[in-house]
This record gives structure tokens, sequence and C-alpha cells, in this order.
């Protein structure tokens, strides 16, 4: 099971940056993203699964193709975006951890606006 290698990993890092902290703190944060990193490495497969169903499912549902491929960037930017908030707060970085917060939000609203334009073109549609 995939979720028992991600919690041991996550357990097996956090031992060591206790160790670490106590005699060399500045190398914390390169085992926190290293963890990160092997955990996005180990579920990518899953992803690409996940992304792979979806196609299937929009393609027999005559979803439009450009809607998907935008959620699904959408979704990697909120992943992406909480992997980095979640580097800068271990580091103490709790401003530059907003800031980067603020920015994936922003950027996803960005990327939403042509599903929104497209929902509110059918809701006017339907309305008399």
């Amino acid at each position: 099971m995939d979720i028992v290698k991600i919690i041991g990993i996550g357990l097996i890092s956090l031992i060591i940056i206790i160790i670490l902290k106590q005699y060399r703190p500045e190398f914390t944060i390169y085992v926190s993203i290293i963890a990160g990193v092997i955990i996005i490495l180990m579920i990518t497969d899953s992803i690409s699964g996940i992304i792979t169903m979806l196609q299937d499912i929009a393609s027999k549902a005559n979803i439009n193709s450009q809607f998907l491929k935008i959620l699904i960037k959408i979704t990697g930017i909120a992943i992406l975006t909480e992997f980095a908030v979640s580097i800068c707060k271990d580091s103490g970085e709790s401003a530059v951890a907003s800031k980067v917060d603020i920015g994936g939000k922003v950027i996803i609203i960005s990327m939403s606006i042509p599903i929104i334009r497209a929902l509110l073109e059918t809701v006017l549609k339907i309305l008399p």
C-alpha cells in the first residue's frame, strides 16, 4: 500500500528533522523538501491514473476537454502552492508563506474565469 510508504517516509523524515534540529538546524529544511519531493514522485502514478479516468468520463459525458484541462491545472497549482506554503512555514517564514498562498489563489481565480464565463452563459441561455 502506498499510504504506508508515504507515512513511513513522513515519519522517518520527522525523526531525522528532530535529530538535526539539535545539531544542525539549518539542514532541516532540506530534509523537509526532499521528503516532499519523494512523496510527490510516489503519487505521480496515482495522479496520472486519476487524470486518465477523468478524461474518459469527460469524453463519455461530452464535456469540453478544455474545461477538464483547466480543472486539472488548477488542482495541480493548488497542490504545489500548498507544498510551497508548508515549506515556507516549516522554515519559519510565515510572511512568505502567506504571499505564496495569495499568489496561488489569484492564479487559480484567473485560470477559472473561462469556466465561470461558460457557466454564466449557460445560465443566461436557460433564463427567459
